[in-house]
């Protein structure tokens, strides 16, 4: 019996430690928009013999607060300039480990079984487009696709007509559900996102020069200890990397 509970004690430990993430495995931080790639990314990283990075997806704008309140972190991969540019400007980032990784679209989509047919142009009649329904967005305020999504809407004079008709979510990954859901029958997203949900279709896409470039920077949180995190960035800026990440519809810087 006592060999037995020694036994089975050892098989708890080693399944637990199997199943736990490495003590010295970087933590990321990333856009939700991310989730898909990054995650096929940290897979090719750990085949390569690397403890594979502890990955947390959520808006931008959230995980830049989490940074600045001190969560345990290790990189910070944000959607947008501006977040990364509010950890650098609290020292918050290691300035010499900042690089653009990637670029994206943004694009209006609708159920995968709607009808809705709208050309993006200058004054195009978006609110007719939605009948009934409601916008779903990004939060405009605080997320970056949001903030795309409104400044496109206003460069085309369509922001106006649907601002009061909004259906507001906390990610773009939230926005593109309430769509797939066929709980708004229109969203703005960004195109990697629409490609990864085959419940919504691209409806049209918004022209680049409505909008300031999507471009995704990343850079190491300066409270990091992981000898990794810097690796893994290497590794995603890397050509290699990019591959992995541009397999869902990413751009190159």
């Amino acid at each position: 019996m006592r060999f037995g509970t020694v036994l089975a004690l050892l098989c708890l430990a080693l399944a637990t430690a199997c199943s736990a993430p490495r003590d010295d495995a970087p933590v990321v931080l990333a856009a939700a928009s991310l989730q898909d790639a990054l995650g096929a990314a940290a897979d090719a990283w750990e085949e390569r013999g690397n403890p594979r990075p502890v990955l947390s997806f959520a808006g931008t704008s959230s995980l830049a607060r989490q940074a600045e309140a001190g969560a345990p972190a290790d990189l910070f991969v944000s959607a947008d300039e501006r977040w990364l540019e509010f950890l650098a400007a609290r020292g918050l980032i290691r300035p010499e480990t900042r690089v653009d990784l990637l670029t994206n679209d943004l694009v209006l989509v609708a159920p995968a079984g709607a009808r809705s047919e709208v050309v993006i142009a200058p004054g195009f009649d978006l609110a007719a487009a939605l009948g009934d329904g409601r916008l779903a967005v990004a939060d405009p305020e605080a997320v970056p696709a949001g903030r795309y999504a409104r400044q496109s809407l206003r460069t085309l004079k369509a922001w106006d007509g649907v601002s009061d008709r909004l259906a507001v979510a906390e990610n773009v990954r939230a926005a593109l559900a309430l769509v797939a859901r066929d709980e708004a029958p229109l969203g703005v997203v960004y195109r990697t996102d629409a490609l990864a949900e085959d419940a919504v279709r691209i409806v049209d896409r918004f022209p680049p020069a409505s909008h300031a470039p999507i471009v995704y920077p990343a850079a190491v949180l300066s409270g990091s200890e992981s000898p990794d995190a810097k690796r893994f960035l290497d590794f995603l800026a890397s050509g290699e990397g990019r591959v992995v990440l541009q397999r869902y519809g990413f751009g190159a810087p």
